[in-house]
This record gives structure tokens, sequence and C-alpha cells, in this order.
């Protein structure tokens, strides 16, 4: 089975042209080798993935040529506990940080001007 159509069974990636792009950019490696759209993928493989989500590192333990549930997709690959304590480490780094709003452009609403005129102590 192709790679990139693995990957979106298991549901790493929305699409298998999303795939398919991330084994292009080098973000999909396989038994310590960066990985092909068109490599096939055998059960007991190795996979490093990157995307939006994370750093996976995951063992193929199933096949699937049909996308399924989560819960299904789940079944198709076991994570190391390394893989799984990094991404809730970062996760939680995430949520430490203080959210910054996008500083928008052009003048203030309405609303924004509200909002200021109360920060300065106006009502």
């Amino acid at each position: 089975m192709r790679i990139d159509k693995w990957l979106w069974a298991a549901r790493f990636f929305k699409t298998r042209s999303l795939a398919a792009r991330a084994c292009e950019l080098g973000r999909i490696s396989a038994n310590g080798q960066q990985a092909k759209a068109s490599r096939e993928v055998r059960t007991g493989d190795q996979l490093q993935v990157k995307n939006d989500s994370g750093d996976f590192q995951v063992e193929v333990l199933a096949l699937n040529e049909m996308r399924g549930p989560a819960a299904v997709a789940r079944a198709l690959y076991r994570e190391s506990e390394a893989s799984a304590a990094l991404r809730l480490k970062a996760a939680e780094e995430r949520k430490a940080m203080p959210q910054i709003e996008a500083l928008r452009e052009g003048k203030p609403s309405k609303r924004d001007r509200r909002k200021i005129g109360r920060l300065r102590g106006r009502l």
C-alpha cells in the first residue's frame, strides 16, 4: 500500500494530496529514510510523521485502503510513548503562552473605540 494513502486512511492528513505533499517536503520518514509518496508501507514499519498536530513516531500495525472513523484509524498504528509525551509537553507549553490578538489594520470599529475608552477610564 502507498504511504500517502495509508497516512490519509490513518487520519494524519485530511486529504491524500496533503499527505503526498508532506512526503515531497520531507516531513515523512520510514525506517529512518525519507519517504516518497509512492513508497510501499508494510506492517511493522516505523514512521516519523510531522504535521500541524505535532511530530509522531508510530509503528504500522495494520493496513487499510478505506478512510474510516477515528477509532478505526487509531487501530492502524501505535504511537511510541516518547512521542506522545513530547506532544503533550508541547501542547501544555502552547496553552501556557499568552494569547495575542492579531492587530487590525485601519481605524478601530465602534466596538473597539468603546473598549479603548473603558481601558482609559472613560465611559
